[in-house]
């Protein structure tokens, strides 16, 4: 959604490329995920059906090759949350390339407002229902495993099923910052009629990330820690793919003159509208001096908010 109405900026007027410092992803990878790996995969045994859920505004960068190695020939459910926050526009596209990939079984949810989640209960059933149940034949309840990279909403979404389908609250913890989930948990029922068990499990990330971008997009969406990719690239890089997008809700929303092709004019209005300011004392000549100067660092954590809460427009970055 293009908020902007003023005159768009010729062609070529933004940057054609983003340059990431030959920035090193290898860091961002926190090594309590091996373990957390280790233990889905035994999960994995008495597992009828995996429920992976990731982003909707990244569909395709950031699905973890490990976790598509471990899917084997069980039923797949991939669940797209936050679909709120992603381009609408996008949808069809995302579908087709989705398919493409050998993921047919797609749903679009907002599981904080259960939004698509319904879609889910039945079409597990059904799915589980028309293949082999792996060694366990005989039971009749159904054992799904969630999974996916993390704060993607994966305890969002078995609360969602709980609210839905048992009326009942949360079952799991769930925290805006990614690493909630340490452990597996144990089975979560979130359905009576079919009896199905929801077991939650710790976001985990691919162990080599594929490029610097793919990480990029997953930090601006909360999978990595800001801090580990420094919070003022990102917010560079954010404000490169609005522009990129011709998503121009910044210039509005920061009493903008125009859309700007580099951060820091951004920042400086961020900082001056939110009062993000820092003391620092500065030698002189004659003496210690206390000054007061705009915190870019702490603007640029506004910028990233601000995209993260939907208050830049709805926007996919794949």
């Amino acid at each position: 959604m293009r908020v902007w109405a003023g005159p768009l900026r010729a062609a070529g007027a933004f940057r054609e490329r983003f340059d990431f410092g030959g920035r090193d992803v290898a860091s961002w990878f926190p090594r309590h995920m091996a373990k957390g790996l280790r233990q889905m995969q035994a999960a994995l045994r008495r597992a009828d059906c995996l429920v992976e859920v990731h982003d909707a505004r990244i569909p395709v960068s950031g699905r973890n090759p490990a976790l598509k190695e471990a899917l084997g020939i069980r039923p797949h459910v991939l669940v797209l949350n936050k679909m709120d926050l992603a381009d609408p526009r996008r949808q069809p596209a995302v579908l087709e390339r989705l398919k493409e990939q050998g993921c047919p079984q797609v749903v679009f949810a907002d599981c904080q407002r259960d939004v698509g989640v319904k879609k889910i209960v039945p079409l597990v059933a059904r799915l589980v229902a028309e293949g082999p149940r792996y060694h366990r034949a005989e039971s009749s309840d159904f054992n799904i495993l969630v999974i996916g990279v993390p704060n993607v909403g994966k305890s969002s979404l078995i609360n969602s099923l709980r609210r839905l389908h048992l009326k009942k609250g949360k079952a799991t913890v769930v925290g805006a910052e990614p690493g909630i989930t340490k452990a597996v948990l144990t089975r979560i029922q979130v359905c009576e009629k079919p009896l199905m068990y929801l077991v939650d499990t710790p976001g985990v990330l691919p162990p080599k990330l594929g490029d610097v971008e793919t990480g990029m997009k997953l930090a601006l969406c909360g999978a990595i820690h800001d801090h580990m990719v420094g919070e003022d690239m990102m917010a560079d890089y954010l404000l490169y793919t609005l522009n990129k997008q011709q998503q121009f809700g910044y210039v509005q929303r920061y009493g903008l003159g125009e859309p700007c092709d580099h951060i820091e004019p951004v920042l400086k209005h961020v900082a001056l509208a939110q009062g993000r300011t820092q003391k620092v004392t500065v030698l002189t000549g004659t003496g210690n001096v206390n000054v007061t100067m705009l915190n870019y660092t702490a603007a640029a954590y506004e910028f990233l908010r601000d995209f993260r809460a939907g208050r830049l427009g709805r926007v996919t970055l794949d």
